[in-house]
C-alpha cells in the first residue's frame, strides 16, 4: 500500500513536471519575444531621434522666410517635437539602455531597467524608506557624538556612516533616473559632493584642528539630519496630494531642496533651508580660518572648506532660482487674472 501510495505520488508529480516544462518552455518563447520587441522599440527610437534632430537643423534654415503662414507651421511642429520627446523618456524607462559611467563603474554593464510599474514603485518606496531610516539613525549618531561619547573611534563610525549613506544613495538615484525618475540638476550633484565630503572628513586625522572644527560640524550634521526628516514627512505628503490630482510623476522623489511643486504648502521651510544653507557658509569660513593657523598641517582644512563654500553655493543659488522663478510666475498668474 504504502509502494502504490508513493508511486501514483510520483505519477502526479511527473505529469506537474511535465507541465512545468511545457510552461517553462512558452516563458522562454515570450521572453524572446520581448527581447525583439525591445530591440525593435529601442532602434526606433532612436531613428526618430535622428531625424528630428535633421529636421530642427532643417527647419533653422527654413525660419528666414518671412511667410508667416510657413512659420506658423514649423512653430507647430517643433512644439509637437518637444511633446514627442516627453513620450520617448517614458518609453525609454521601459526598454533597456547601456548604464551611465558612474553605474558602469560601481556596477558595470548590469540592466538596471525595471520592467513593470510595479516593480518601479516598490524600488522608489524602498528609497525612499531608505532615506527616512537612515536620517533618523544619523541624527541619533550625531547626537551621541556630540554630547555623550567624545572619542575618535565613533567619530569615525558617524563619518564612515555618512559616506556609505550618500554613496548608495547616489548609486539608487542613478538607477531610479535610468527607470524613468526626472531627478535631475543640482539635487543630483548634491549627493556626489557630500560623499565626497564626508570622505574627507573621514581620512581628517586627530588633532587641534580636528577638534576646534569637531563640535560645529556635530552640531551642523543634527540640524542637517533634523531638516532632512521635516522635508521627508511634509515633501512626501505634498506629493502624495499631488499624484492623486495627477500633477506629479509616481516616480518623483523627495530631495533635500526646495523645487517648484513644494511652493504649494511647504513655503514654510524656506526659513530652515536657508539657514542650513549659511550654516554651511559659516562651516567655509571657519575652515579656511582654521587653514590660516600656525598649527594646521593638514590638506582636509582648505578641502573641507571649498567643499562646504561649493555646497553653499549650489544650495543657496538653486533655492533662491527656483523662488524667483516661482515668484514672477504668480506675479504673471495675478496679472492674467485682472
Amino acid at each position: 500500500m504504502a509502494l502504490e501510495k508513493c508511486q501514483a505520488e510520483w505519477e502526479e508529480l511527473e505529469k506537474e513536471f511535465q507541465q512545468l516544462q511545457e510552461t517553462h518552455k512558452i516563458y522562454k518563447q515570450k521572453l524572446d519575444e520581448l527581447t525583439n520587441l525591445q530591440t525593435i522599440c529601442s532602434s526606433s527610437i532612436s531613428k526618430q531621434k535622428k531625424s528630428f534632430s535633421d529636421l530642427k537643423h532643417s527647419f533653422h534654415l527654413c525660419k528666414r522666410t518671412k511667410n508667416a503662414d510657413e512659420l506658423e507651421i514649423i512653430r507647430n511642429i517643433e512644439c509637437q517635437i518637444k511633446e514627442r520627446k516627453n513620450v520617448f523618456f517614458d518609453m525609454e524607462a521601459y526598454l533597456p539602455k547601456k548604464n551611465g559611467l558612474y553605474l558602469n563603474l560601481v556596477l558595470g554593464n548590469v540592466n538596471v531597467t525595471l520592467l513593470s510599474n510595479q516593480a518601479k514603485f516598490a524600488y522608489k518606496d524602498e528609497y525612499e524608506k531608505f532615506k527616512l531610516y537612515l536620517t533618523i539613525i544619523l541624527l541619533l549618531g550625531a547626537i551621541t557624538c556630540r554630547f555623550l561619547l567624545n572619542y575618535r573611534v565613533t567619530d569615525e563610525i558617524f563619518n564612515f556612516l555618512l559616506v556609505w549613506y550618500y554613496c548608495t544613495l547616489t548609486i539608487r538615484e542613478s538607477i531610479l533616473i535610468s527607470n524613468g525618475s526626472r531627478i535631475k540638476g543640482w539635487w543630483v550633484s548634491h549627493h556626489y559632493v557630500s560623499t565626497f565630503l564626508s570622505g574627507v572628513m573621514l581620512t581628517w586625522p586627530d588633532g587641534l584642528m580636528y577638534q576646534m572644527f569637531r563640535n560645529q560640524f556635530l552640531a551642523f550634521s543634527i540640524y542637517q539630519s533634523f531638516v532632512q526628516f521635516l522635508q521627508y514627512y511634509y515633501q512626501s505628503g505634498c506629493l502624495y496630494r499631488l499624484r492623486a490630482l495627477g500633477e506629479r510623476n509616481h516616480l518623483d522623489l523627495t530631495v533635500e531642496g526646495f523645487q517648484s511643486w513644494m511652493w504649494r504648502g511647504l513655503t514654510f521651510l524656506l526659513p530652515f533651508l536657508f539657514f542650513g544653507h549659511f550654516w554651511q557658509l559659516y562651516n567655509a569660513l571657519t575652515l579656511f580660518g582654521l587653514s590660516r593657523h600656525t598649527e594646521c598641517k593638514e590638506w582636509q582644512v582648505f578641502m573641507l572648506a571649498l567643499t562646504f563654500l561649493l555646497l553653499f553655493l549650489g544650495n543657496f543659488l538653486t533655492t533662491l532660482k527656483v523662488v524667483h522663478q516661482k515668484f514672477h510666475k504668480n506675479k504673471d498668474k495675478a496679472r492674467k487674472k485682472e
